[in-house]
């Protein structure tokens, strides 16, 4: 019979946050931070995503920000002082050190879509904090859709849409400082967002920053269907790149 772990709900600081604690933990205490999308879904019932943490035994632990962005922003919509930057910096952080024993040589940044976009910004703009990021589908170009009537809270957050791109992943990333193990992919017929992912990738090889992308599989477009296609590939990235880590402290 295959085992299997169990998810539960607890409050960070006051907001949710699922927490997935495999059925055996792997030895060397790993652990994985999920970024979900703007449309708030959660890994809960994605089985491709839980088959890996089980795997190699990852707890997994998903806070729940709205539709934030996952910026250093105030929005009333996740909280009325606090930033989902911050909440993950003051909140989310020491909730992993204290319940898991996790530093940042053992935890690794995991999104999707806005979450994945989330994910570089996060690493982009604190390296030491999160030297091992995975991203699928990341929504870098987010300030397109400053507009979007499905979409109102970009607009609330920036007064424009170059104050937006100002703030984007792509904008974070310094020349001298960046994560030392990133992975992104995007499904090849993702017509709203492989533009932006490919402009990314670009911009890292024109500054030398090595990176791991994945930008020729065609397989659901933006959705859970490529998300769930890729899981493997990048719980195995960050799995690879934990254990350099490791290898990399105790050397």
């Amino acid at each position: 019979m295959n085992r299997t772990g169990k998810w539960t709900v607890e409050k960070i600081a006051g907001h949710d946050c699922d927490i997935y604690e495999p059925s055996v933990r792997n030895p060397q205490g790993y652990v994985v931070l999920y970024l979900h999308g703007v449309h708030l879904q959660s890994l809960t019932d994605k089985t491709a995503f839980i088959e890996q943490f089980e795997k190699h035994g990852l707890p997994c632990i998903a806070p729940h920000t709205q539709r934030s962005w996952w910026t250093d922003i105030q929005l009333d919509e996740f909280d009325p002082q606090l930033t989902a930057e911050q909440h993950i910096l003051k909140n989310v952080l020491p909730f992993i050190r204290e319940r898991m024993g996790a530093d940042s040589s053992k935890l690794a940044l995991l999104g999707t879509s806005m979450g994945g976009q989330g994910a570089l910004r996060l690493a982009y703009k604190h390296p030491q904090l999160f030297p091992v990021t995975a991203a699928i589908s990341p929504a870098v170009d987010y300030y397109k859709r400053f507009y979007d009537p499905d979409d109102e809270t970009i607009s609330q957050m920036y007064d424009d849409p170059e104050a937006a791109r100002q703030d984007s992943a792509t904008l974070h990333i310094h020349p001298l400082n960046w994560p030392r193990h990133q992975f992104f992919c995007c499904c090849l017929t993702d017509d709203r967002w492989w533009d932006s992912v490919d402009r990314l990738r670009m911009k890292l090889y024109s500054l030398g920053i090595p990176h791991t992308c994945e930008l020729e599989t065609a397989g659901g477009g933006h959705s859970f269907e490529y998300y769930s296609l890729m899981a493997p590939r990048a719980i195995d990235f960050i799995v690879t790149s934990l254990k350099n880590e490791r290898l990399r402290i105790i050397t």
